[in-house]
C-alpha cells in the first residue's frame, strides 16, 4: 500500500461516514418538513384535538410538553450542579487507597483525623461517579417504573396519607411526577457535562483567589462558576433536548390520551407532543387520515426541541461573549 493511500485512506472513510450520516439526516427531516409543513396553521397551532384525534390541532401537547421540559429543568439542573461541584472542588484529587495508606501511616491525630475525612469524602466522590455511569445506561423504560413506583406509589401514597386523609390526590400520574422521572433520566448528562466544565477552569485561577484571601466557597461562587457557566449551558441544552423527546418514562408517570382541559395543578396529567405522535401512529383508527397530523406533530416537535435549544446557545453565547469582555 503506498504512503499517499495509507494518508487518504482514513480520511476518505471519514467523509463517507459523514456524508453517509448527513444524506440520511437530510432525507429524515426532508421528508418530516415535505409531509407537515402543509398542515401547520395558526388553528393547528393552537386548537385542542377533535373527532377522535382525527381533526383539530396540538396545543394541549405543545403546552404539556413545555411545562414539563421547564419542571424538569427546575428540579434537575440545580442538583446536577451541585453534586458536580461536590465531586470537581470538594473532594481531593487523590484516589481513595492512597488516602487509606496515608491515613495509617500519619502519627499525629489532627493529621489522622483530616486523612480521614478527605478518605471518606473520596469513597463519597467515587460511588457518586459509579452511580452517575450506571444510570447513564438504563434504558429510558426503566425510568418510567421508577418514577410510577417510586414517585407514584411511594412518595405520592405517603403524601395522600399525610395531608388527604388517604385521598387519592398524588397517588396518581401527574406532571410533577413526569418531570422528577424526566429529571432523573437527565441528571447524569447534566453531572457529566458540568464536572467536565468545573475541570476545565484553570487551577491558577483558584490559587490567586485564595491567595487573595477569599475563602473556597467565594471562590467557587465568584470565579469558578462564572468561568464554566457556558459548559453548565451546554449540559442543560443537552438535557433540555432529551427531556422534550423522551416518551417511554412519561407513558407511566403523566401523559394521558386526550385531554380537554390544560394542567393546571402539579398531580394533573397533561398532553405530550412524543406521546401524541406514538397515539396517532399506533392506535389511529384511519392511518391514512391521520399522517398528516401525525407528520405537523413531529414538524412542531423538532421544532420546539431546535427552539429550546436555540435559547440555551443564545444564552452560552451571550455568556462567553460577556466573560471574554470582562477578562
Amino acid at each position: 500500500m503506498s504512503r499517499w493511500l495509507r494518508d487518504s485512506l482514513p480520511v476518505g472513510l471519514l467523509l463517507t461516514a459523514c456524508l453517509i450520516i448527513g444524506t440520511m439526516l437530510a432525507i429524515l427531516i426532508g421528508t418530516i418538513v415535505f409531509n407537515g409543513i402543509g398542515r401547520l396553521s395558526w388553528d393547528f397551532l393552537t386548537g385542542a384535538p377533535r373527532e377522535g384525534m382525527m381533526a383539530g390541532g396540538i396545543f394541549p401537547a405543545i403546552f404539556g410538553t413545555a411545562a414539563l421540559v421547564l419542571l424538569m429543568t427546575i428540579a434537575g439542573v440545580p442538583i446536577g450542579v451541585i453534586t458536580a461541584i461536590f465531586l470537581s472542588e470538594l473532594t481531593p484529587r487523590a484516589d481513595a487507597r492512597s488516602l487509606w495508606r496515608k491515613m495509617q501511616a500519619a502519627s499525629h491525630p489532627r493529621e489522622r483525623r483530616q486523612y480521614r475525612i478527605e478518605w471518606v469524602h473520596a469513597l463519597a466522590a467515587s460511588a457518586i461517579r459509579a452511580a452517575v455511569a450506571n444510570l447513564a445506561g438504563v434504558p429510558s423504560i426503566v425510568f418510567g417504573l421508577f418514577g410510577l413506583g417510586f414517585f407514584i406509589h411511594f412518595v405520592g401514597g405517603a403524601i395522600d396519607a399525610a395531608f388527604y386523609q388517604g385521598e387519592l390526590t398524588y397517588r396518581q400520574p401527574g406532571i410533577l411526577w413526569a418531570a422528577l422521572t424526566m429529571a432523573a433520566l437527565t441528571l447524569p448528562v447534566v453531572i457529566v457535562t458540568t464536572d467536565e466544565a468545573l475541570r476545565a477552569v484553570p487551577q491558577e485561577l483558584r490559587e490567586a483567589s485564595l491567595a487573595l484571601g477569599a475563602t473556597r466557597w467565594q471562590t467557587i461562587i465568584h470565579v469558578v462558576l462564572p468561568e464554566a457557566l457556558p459548559g453548565i449551558l451546554t449540559g442543560t441544552i443537552l438535557a433540555i433536548s432529551r427531556g422534550a423527546s423522551e416518551v417511554a418514562p412519561v407513558l407511566f408517570t403523566g401523559a394521558a390520551y386526550f385531554l380537554p382541559s390544560l394542567p393546571t395543578h402539579l398531580n394533573d396529567q397533561f398532553m405530550h407532543l412524543g406521546y401524541h405522535v406514538f397515539i396517532l401512529a399506533t392506535q389511529s383508527p384511519d392511518v391514512e387520515q391521520a399522517k398528516p397530523l401525525l407528520y405537523g406533530t413531529v414538524l412542531v416537535l423538532l421544532m420546539l426541541t431546535c427552539a429550546l435549544n436555540l435559547v440555551g446557545i443564545l444564552l452560552r453565547a451571550r455568556v462567553r461573549y460577556r466573560l471574554r469582555e470582562r477578562r
